[in-house]
């Protein structure tokens, strides 16, 4: 991707931070719970393989407790607030000029490289969510409004792990 794609800037970080702050807030408010993401990846998992071989869901202690009651797995309060977040991150990009399609990479990452990068690290994370029993956003967002001292020390651990790694990976963007 060519530089002009980095002249329009992202939104003032300040700004963004309060909206989420109020976005969090209204969490709370209004469902009685903090944000989170996988949840919803989990139900929607479920929706699937639910759709392609429901014997499978049924034999499954875990996935059937989401069709508990006839419920389906995507009728949750969580699956909505991921929809938000596209809607969300949608209007962000609108608003900052920045919706275009495209990969955005470093000078010395091919394409296929980053989406590959990308893909690899997004299954980590899935994975790992899915073993923590919760993701970066519930246990930094509301993990740390609530002021649990583990989330706190998650979110340094995240930190710290990222300026790490960014040192590392620097000359690759550049």
């Amino acid at each position: 991707m060519n530089e002009s794609h980095f002249e329009k800037p992202f939104w003032n970080p300040y700004l963004a931070g309060i909206a989420l702050g109020l976005v969090l807030l209204s969490s709370f408010l209004i469902m009685g719970r903090g944000l989170g993401a996988s949840g919803a990846a989990n139900r929607i998992g479920v929706a699937v393989v639910s759709a392609i071989a429901p014997a499978h869901v049924n034999a499954n202690p875990v996935m059937a407790s989401l069709k508990e009651d006839g419920a389906h797995p995507l009728d949750d309060w969580l699956v909505f607030e991921v929809l938000g977040l596209f809607l969300g991150g949608a209007v962000a990009a609108l608003t900052a000029g920045r919706m275009k399609l495209g990969i955005l990479k470093g000078p010395r990452i091919s394409s296929e490289f980053r989406l590959v990068f990308a893909l690899t690290g997004g299954i980590l994370m899935g994975i790992a969510a899915r073993l923590a029993r919760g993701c970066t956003s519930g246990q930094a967002l509301s993990g740390g409004a609530l002021l649990s001292l583990g989330s706190w020390a998650f979110m340094f651990s995240v930190f710290a792990g990222g300026y790490a790694l960014a040192r590392l990976m620097k000359k690759e963007w550049l």
